[in-house]
C-alpha cells in the first residue's frame, strides 16, 4: 500500500460548519494540533480546530515516520517515553491501521566521536529506563546483515517504533471528531481577536469564533502569523527530500541512519529514504533577523546545509510574503493552503545511490516517489511549548525541528493540560518562549 503525502489532491473531509464559539481553538491540523485537540476535548472542553489546506497535508504526513526515544535532547525524552505509550494506546482507540511496527530505531556510528557521542546519550537516557543498548561492530554487522560497509558500533532502541504518517495523523483526527471535536478544514486562521489585551476568539477566512484561549500549531507558519501580532519568535524552516521505494526484501524491520543515508521499513514493503544530515534553507527576511540566534547550531551543522537565494513565492519567509494584513483581507495562509515543496533531485539521487552501495545485492533501486517537506525548526533544535505572556490567552507549540510526528501525542497532551490548567508532569523550562528573548544562552540539542 502506497500513499503520496497528503495535499490539496485529497478530498476535504472535515467540513463542519464553523460555530460561533467554543472553549478553545486549535490552529492547524497536523499532529500537534490534532493531539491537542483530542486531549483537549477529554479534558471536557467544547473544541474548533481550523486547518487552512488539509488535515496533516504538510510535514504531518512528509517526515520519515519514525517513533523514536533515541537521540532525544535529556527536556524531550521524558514527554518522547509517554508518546511511545499514547501512539499504542490511540491506536487501539482508534481502531484502524496506522502501520505501526515496533521495529527498534539504531545509529550507525562511523568513527570514535559518534561512540562517544552514543555512550554520553545512553547515561540519562538508562536513568529513565529506555532500552537503548550500544552494540559493537559485530554485533551490528548481525542486526543489519548485508551491508557492504562495517561499522564500529551503533546505538540501538528496540522499543521505538515506526508508523506511517499519512495513515495515522488522518485517522487521529478521525478519532478526534468521533469525540466531538469539530474540525474545519479549507479554514484559514488570518489573526487573533483580542480585546482589553487578552484572547477573545479567532477571525478565520469563514468568520470570528468567540473563545478564550487559542493553541497556535502551525508549523512552518507559526512565527509568520505570531509576527503580526507583536511576537518574535526566531523560527525557520528547511526543505528536506525523501523519496519511497518499490517493494523490496526486509534489511531490517525499524529505522536506521549513519547520516548519509537513513532507511526505516515502510507498510507494504518498501522503504522510505532519506538524507540523515543535509536540507536546503532558503534564504529571506527572517534569515536575517534570526540569524544571531541560530549561530552557535551553524557551528556544528553548517556543512549539510545547502543555502538557496530565495524561497518560491507565498512560502512562509518569501521576500513577498506579507508580513501584515487586515482581518478582512486574504492572508498568507489562504494564498498557500498546503506548502509542498519540490524535493531536490540532487540530495534524492545522493542518498538513493549510498543506499545502492550499502545494499548491493539489492541492485538498482527503483523509487515509487518522492517529495519534499519544511520542517520548522529553532535555534536550539527543540520547540516551543509555551504560554504567551504578551497575550494572555495564547498557548504555542512549534518549532517540533523534525521531531514532531514521534512525540506529536505527548506534546498534545501536554499542552491541552497546559491549557486546562491541569498538572503537566513535566519539566517544560527548557521549551519556554521567553528563552530567545530574556538573555539565556543558546544550547543546541544532540546531535543524535
Amino acid at each position: 500500500m502506497f500513499q503520496f503525502p497528503l495535499g490539496l489532491h485529497t478530498p476535504v473531509e472535515h467540513s463542519a460548519p464553523l460555530p460561533e464559539r467554543a472553549d478553545v481553538v486549535v490552529i492547524g491540523g497536523g499532529v500537534i494540533g490534532v493531539s491537542t485537540a483530542l486531549y483537549l476535548r477529554r479534558r471536557g472542553a467544547s473544541v474548533v480546530l481550523v486547518e487552512k489546506g488539509r488535515v496533516a497535508a504538510e510535514q504531518s504526513s512528509r517526515n520519515w515516520g519514525w517513533i523514536r526515544q533515541q537521540g532525544r535532547d535529556p527536556s524531550e525524552l521524558p514527554i518522547m517515553i509517554e508518546a511511545r505509550r499514547l501512539w499504542l494506546e490511540l491506536a487501539r482507540e482508534s481502531g484502524e491501521d496506522f502501520g505501526l511496527v515496533q521495529g527498534g530505531v539504531t545509529y550507525l556510528g562511523r568513527n570514535d566521536k559518534d561512540i562517544a557521542e552514543f555512550e554520553s546519550w545512553m547515561t540519562f537516557a538508562h536513568r529513565l529506563g529506555v532500552d537503548t543498548r550500544l552494540l559493537d561492530g559485530k554485533e551490528t554487522a548481525s542486526l543489519i546483515p548485508g551491508m557492504s560497509k562495517s561499522f564500529p558500533g551503533a546505538l540501538v532502541t528496540p522499543s521505538d517504533m515506526r508508523a506511517e504518517p499519512w495513515l495515522a495523523v488522518p485517522a487521529l483526527a478521525r478519532l478526534a471528531a468521533r469525540e466531538g471535536v469539530t474540525i474545519v478544514e479549507n479554514c484559514a486562521a488570518r489573526a487573533l481577536d483580542v480585546r482589553g489585551g487578552l484572547v477573545a476568539g479567532l477571525v478565520t477566512e469563514k468568520g470570528r469564533i468567540a473563545a478564550s484561549e487559542v493553541v497556535l500549531a502551525g508549523g512552518a507558519w507559526s512565527s509568520l502569523f505570531l509576527r503580526r501580532h507583536g511576537i518574535a519568535l526566531p523560527q525557520l524552516s528547511v526543505l528536506a527530500t525523501v523519496a519511497a521505494t518499490e517493494p523490496l526484501p526486509e534489511l531490517y524491520p525499524g529505522g536506521a541512519t549513519d547520516e548519509e543515508v537513513a532507511f526505516r521499513r515502510r507498510l507494504g514493503g518498501g522503504y522510505t529514504l532519506a538524507d540523515g544530515g543535509t536540507h536546503d534553507f532558503f534564504i529571506g527576511p527572517d534569515a536575517f533577523r534570526a540569524l544571531p540566534k541560530f549561530i552557535p547550531v551553524l557551528k556544528k551543522h553548517m556543512a549539510g546545509t545547502k543555502l538557496r537565494p530565495a524561497a518560491p513565492a507565498n512560502y512562509p519567509d518569501a521576500w513577498g510574503t506579507p508580513r501584515q494584513w487586515r482581518e478582512d483581507e486574504e492572508s498568507p495562509f489562504e494564498r498557500m493552503r498546503v506548502l509542498d515543496p519540490t524535493p531536490s533531485a540532487s540530495t534524492r539521487a545522493a542518498f538513493v545511490g549510498r543506499f545502492e552501495k550499502l545494499f548491493p545485492q539489492l541492485g538498482k533501486v527503483n523509487i515509487r516517489a518522492s517529495w519534499g517537506g519544511m520542517i520548522d525548526t529553532l535555534p536550539d533544535v527543540v520547540p516551543v511549548i509555551d504560554r504567551a505572556e504578551k497575550l494572555p490567552g495564547l498557548t504555542i507549540g512549534t518549532g517540533m525541528c523534525g521531531h514532531g510526528f514521534g512525540i506529536g501525542p505527548g506534546v498534545g497532551r501536554v499542552l491541552a493540560d497546559l491549557v486546562t490548567g491541569n498538572t503537566v508532569g513535566h519539566d517544560l523550562n527548557r521549551f519556554r518562549l521567553g528563552r530567545f528573548s530574556d538573555g539565556s544562552k543558546i544550547e543546541p540539542g544532540p546531535a543524535l
